[in-house]
């Protein structure tokens, strides 16, 4: 694959596993196994199986006929929103515990900053007996309150992060520090392309059902597997390869990332990593992330808990590099009104995440035959309170 991880594990300039000491066992176990696992034909035939009868695979991919006529293209959503547990993030959560279940593990710390992750890692354990254990920021627990209940009725520990922004960024750290004193019996199931390798390869391969189902879906619908245009949101960056990863080598398909800016990515409370950030080491890759003269972490900022993050996956960043992927931004603002205009134009309430690459539509420019895919990655419930606020319904 032209734009997949080489056998250094890296992008390009980018990726690696820039580790403590005392983490390498564990890496090195998941990085010498996890493609021998993955590619054992009683892994695939269980996991294939999860994903149709207990995810509820395929998503459909929906054509959004309003929203069609608005644009003056063929709008295509695929619907990760309808997934169990509500996002794409189920996908990867049951990859990780299959594989963590055939690594003789028997415990699992996760991070998260949506809480959908955390929901998705908290399921997984519950429907395989494990104990389960997830660090979230202070802030993001108040402002997803209805995400940490359905963890703790799933039967798993949220534990607060309550350093730095207390968000996504300090629910990572606190992850990575239980796994150094648990190297033995625990496995991290990092939620998103992300972290040392092999996990951004890993995260990846689990999420790429996604583009997987939608050349299928295309062909049916159009004729063509092929579209114009995919789009999706970028925090970290797992919805976006996901949705990116069989078209990645067809380069009439122009993959559009979108990320959030925030209050503006001039205002000081922006996470627009590429357009404000330098390469860098951040959460055991080698990246692109926000940081100051002397590299220490900017505090990033969404209203979207999901998007919150410093940095982006090293696939990211070398696709960002290269020129391969267009990477945006959508502002806190543009993002809630195209969640309420999907609301109210196609009876879908799209995550705030998702509603940014939505957003971006109103700045582009299409022919009528256009084909273009944007992954609804996760649904709006769990922003209710947000948008409620935000429009004072």
């Amino acid at each position: 694959m032209k734009y997949g991880v080489n056998g250094q594990g890296y992008y390009g300039d980018f990726g690696g596993a820039y580790i403590p000491e005392m983490l390498y066992p564990n890496v090195e176990e998941l990085r010498q196994q996890y493609l021998t696992i993955i590619n054992d034909d009683e892994f695939k035939a269980e996991f294939n199986q999860l994903l149709k009868d207990y995810v509820g695979r395929p998503s459909p991919l929906y054509h959004a006929k309003r929203y069609s006529e608005k644009y003056g293209a063929n709008i295509f959503l695929k619907r990760e929103d309808l997934n169990h547990t509500g996002s794409h993030k189920i996908n990867n959560a049951i990859g990780q515990i299959l594989l963590a279940k055939r690594l003789g593990k028997k415990r699992i710390i996760a991070e998260t900053g949506a809480g959908q992750h955390g929901v998705a890692t908290a399921t997984v354990c519950a429907l395989m007996g494990i104990e389960c254990v997830v660090y979230m920021g202070e802030v993001d627990m108040e402002r997803q309150a209805p995400n940490v209940s359905r963890m703790k009725m799933l039967g798993a520990k949220v534990v607060p992060a309550t350093s730095g922004s207390k968000t996504l960024k300090d629910a990572t750290n606190e992850a990575l520090r239980d796994w150094i004193g648990n190297p033995v019996d625990t496995h991290y199931i990092i939620g998103s392309v992300v972290g040392p390798y092999p996990y951004p390869d890993m995260v990846a391969r689990f999420q790429s059902i996604i583009s997987e189902e939608t050349k299928k879906q295309l062909l049916e619908h159009t004729g063509n597997e092929l579209p114009q245009y995919v789009m999706a949101c970028v925090g970290g960056g797992s919805n976006a390869m996901g949705m990116f990863y069989h078209f990645l080598d067809d380069e009439s398909v122009k993959l559009v990332a979108v990320e959030a800016a925030g209050k503006g990515v001039d205002s000081g409370h922006s996470a627009a990593t590429t357009f404000l950030g330098r390469e860098g080491v951040l959460h055991g890759s080698r990246t692109i992330l926000m940081q100051t003269d002397d590299g220490q972490v900017v505090e990033p900022y969404s209203i979207s808990a999901g998007l919150d993050y410093p940095g982006i996956g090293p696939q990211h960043a070398h696709l960002f590099k290269i020129n391969r992927a267009q990477y945006v931004s959508v502002t806190d603002d543009e993002a809630l009104q195209a969640g309420l205009l999907c609301s109210q134009m196609e009876g879908i309430i799209p995550a705030i995440e998702s509603a940014h690459a939505i957003a971006y539509l109103e700045k582009m420019k299409f022919k009528p035959n256009d084909n273009v895919v944007i992954c609804l990655s996760g649904r709006g419930d769990k922003d209710l309170d947000t948008y409620i606020k935000y429009f004072g319904y």
